[in-house]
Formats: C-alpha cells, sequence, structure tokens
C-alpha cells in the first residue's frame, strides 16, 4: 500500500513537473498570450459596446423649416435639444439633405412646409402637416422616426384640443430578470474563449510536435502517456482560468455585469465545459499528422459551433429546424448553462 501511495505521488508530481513547463512555456509565447487572452478581450469590448446601449434610440435627421410660425420655430429648438433626434445643422436644403441620406450620414429628413403652425381661417389654434423624407434603405428608422413623432403630435394636440379618448394602453413592469443582449454576449464569448483554449490550443500544438520529434522522444522516457495528457489539460485549465477571470473582470467593472447566479457553479460549469473542448482539442491534434491537416480539421468543426450555438446571438433568432440541428453541437448546451448560471440563477440540480 505505501508503495502504490509512493508511485502515486511520484506519478503526480511528474504531472506537476509538465504543467508548469507547458504553463511557462505558453506565457513566453507572446502569440499565444494574444489569441488566448486578449484577443476575446477585443471581441468582448467590441460586441459589448454595440450591446450594451440600454436600448437608447437616436435618429439622425435633418430639419428643413420653411416656415416663419412662431409654433415651427419652438419645434425647431425642441428638436434639437431632443435626446432622440440628432439634428444635423449642415443640411440646410433637400438637396443637401438628399445627398446626406444617400451617404447614410442621416436616416431622414424632416420638412416644415410655409404653411407648418399657421392658424387657418375659421380655426383658434395652429396646424400642419410635417413632412418625413428618406431613402429606400432607411424605411425602417423612418417608420420608427414617424410614429415617435405622430405620437409627440398627439400629445401637443391634446393640450391645444382637449378630447376624449374611450380607448387607451398601458405598460407595466413586473420585477422579474429578463436577459439583456450583453447577457447573451457574455455567455456566447465565454464559449468563444472555450474554443480558443480547448481545441486551437492542442490542434495547434501537437502537430508541431509531431514535427519536431517531441513526442517521438518522450515515448522513450519513462513518463507515461496519461502523465503527458493529464499535464496538458491541467496547463490548459490554468490558461483558461486567466482568461476568463479578465473577461469576467471586464465584464463587471466595464459593462456592469451582473452575476446572479452561484460564482461556485459557473466556475464549476466552465471547468466542465473546458474539460470538454479540450478533449475534442487533444482528438483533433493527436489525428491531425500535420499542421496543414490540423487546420481544416479544426475549421470543419469549430466554425458551426461559432456561428449556431449562440456564441455571437442567440438561438432563438434561427428557424426552428436549425435551432433543433445546433442543440447537437458540442458548445451549445455549454453557453446554455453559461447564461442559466450567471444570468438566471440556476443551479445544477
Amino acid at each position: 500500500m505505501a508503495k502504490s501511495m509512493d508511485a502515486l505521488r511520484r506519478s503526480l508530481f511528474t504531472v506537476g513537473v509538465f504543467v508548469r513547463i507547458n504553463t511557462k512555456r505558453f506565457f513566453r509565447d507572446k502569440t499565444a498570450i494574444f489569441f488566448t487572452v486578449i484577443f476575446p478581450l477585443i471581441f468582448l469590448f467590441v460586441f459589448g459596446s454595440l450591446n450594451s446601449g440600454g436600448g437608447d434610440i437616436s435618429f439622425n435627421v435633418a430639419i428643413i423649416n420653411k416656415s416663419d410660425s412662431q409654433f415651427a420655430t419652438d419645434f425647431v429648438k425642441q428638436s434639437e435639444s431632443s435626446s432622440i433626434l440628432k439634428v444635423n445643422k449642415d443640411a440646410t436644403t433637400l438637396d443637401i439633405a438628399k445627398e446626406k441620406m444617400s451617404r447614410s450620414e442621416i436616416d431622414a429628413t424632416i420638412i416644415l412646409p410655409e404653411t407648418f403652425g399657421n392658424t387657418k381661417d375659421g380655426n383658434a389654434y395652429p396646424s400642419g402637416e410635417a413632412e418625413i423624407v428618406y431613402t429606400q434603405n432607411n424605411q425602417a428608422s423612418a417608420a420608427a422616426l414617424t410614429s415617435i413623432l405622430d405620437r409627440q403630435f398627439k400629445e401637443i394636440n391634446g393640450t391645444i384640443v382637449p378630447t376624449v379618448t374611450p380607448f387607451t394602453v398601458k405598460g407595466t413592469q413586473i420585477n422579474e430578470n429578463s436577459l439583456s443582449a450583453f447577457d447573451y454576449t457574455f455567455a456566447g464569448l465565454l464559449g468563444f474563449s472555450l474554443i480558443g483554449i480547448g481545441i486551437f490550443g492542442p490542434v495547434n500544438v501537437f502537430p508541431e510536435l509531431k514535427k519536431m520529434g517531441i513526442l517521438r522522444r518522450l515515448s522513450t522516457t519513462p513518463l507515461r502517456v496519461w502523465q503527458y495528457f493529464l499535464a496538458t489539460v491541467f496547463g490548459q485549465v490554468a490558461v483558461g482560468i486567466v482568461s476568463f477571470a479578465a473577461l469576467i473582470i471586464v465584464s463587471i467593472v466595464v459593462f456592469k455585469l451582473e452575476v446572479v447566479g452561484n460564482w461556485f457553479e459557473l466556475s464549476a460549469f466552465l471547468m466542465l465545459g473546458m474539460v470538454t473542448m479540450l478533449g475534442i482539442g487533444l482528438a483533433l491534434g493527436g489525428w491531425a499528422k500535420n499542421e496543414r491537416q490540423a487546420a481544416p480539421l479544426s475549421n470543419i468543426i469549430v466554425f458551426p459551433m461559432m456561428f449556431l450555438s449562440g456564441t455571437f446571438f442567440p438561438r432563438f433568432l434561427m428557424p426552428e429546424w436549425l435551432q433543433n440541428v445546433s442543440a447537437f453541437l458540442p458548445l451549445t448546451p455549454i453557453i446554455d448553462g453559461i447564461r442559466l448560471i450567471a444570468t438566471e440563477g440556476k443551479h445544477f440540480i
């Protein structure tokens, strides 16, 4: 019994030595550090900036005021100070506005005709019709802008001419957590980092070791296969911890991420996901005879997972048949699990 325990300690000591060697070798490789740690952070800043705007809507517009009425002047001043409308003051004519719309510098042009805001004969209040001019490529923005202005004019009409509104609609906010766009981005980028650590790492390293004859020389030493592979797994896990820590810290500090789930369960699930991806990476790296085979093999496996597993956008946006297909990809349950634990507070059991 004592001899077997002593042999186990020596074997694990050997594993620890190779873990340190692999980890040091990684942190000496600037390219590996960039693609494993820095590259996911770049994606985090890009997609985080796009998806953490809080739902604020704004439109770049030009306002061409042809009216001399006080109402039209007040409307222009209010629009220029509005957070929804960003008025381009350079577009003073319709021709200039058309040129800017064709270059997508502005979304639409609001034209106030000469009679806008004037008081017609027999009426005690001003009236008028604003025109929204837009291009074919900005139909969605123009429709949203028309709806917003129509609602504003209805509010103004209600203050000028009181009317009875028999039917109304009311919005009620419930105190329930819901997923934001950044929540999907965060879970997906952790999955993206898992791919880089678990698959690209071993797939790129093992063919190089074969080419240099290192694996052949190691086979002549007392080192056992399970020791080497266990050391590789632990080394990649150590690298993954650094990458995940950087992503989580930046998400919390910069993008105000709130993890509602249990940190221990999230960490344990990330480790399980990393081991899963490492299994795929080790299999591909061991199968590929050289670097030329490694690249296409990894791309065949990685790209479907990258775009169909919910890495960069939610799976519910896909057609139902594609959702059913993507459910069988190894990365899909990992990203869904990260999302459920981190943002919804779910548990393993």
